[in-house]
């Protein structure tokens, strides 16, 4: 059997078309570009502020932080949620935490 140099390019296509016709293509690119623009909205701001266009740069980084934590609120709020209850635990106990 002979291989030539150009079947990595064939296996991918190939790959590609099973992924279409098995319908999760359109899914796995969702998920993937519902979070992927918030960051890239982050970054975009954060070069944004640090090339000296500030104003421009902070609306674009809050923008993509708000969506962020729109998008990722289904973590967010039971981790907010964990984090009340072992507050609420420790003022409870009384115990006093000294971080300074």
């Amino acid at each position: 059997m002979q291989r030539n140099r150009g079947n990595g390019f064939a296996v991918v296509l190939i790959v590609i078309g099973a992924i279409m016709l098995l319908g999760i293509a359109l899914p796995l690119i969702h998920g993937i570009f519902r979070l992927l623009f918030p960051v890239l909205l982050v970054v975009l701001g954060y070069y944004g502020i640090k090339s000296g266009r500030k104003v421009i740069g902070w609306i674009v980084m809050f923008i993509g932080v708000m969506s962020l934590i729109a998008k990722l609120s289904w973590l967010i709020g039971p981790l907010l949620g964990v984090a009340l209850v072992v507050w609420g635990i420790s003022v409870l106990k009384g115990k006093k935490s000294t971080y300074y």
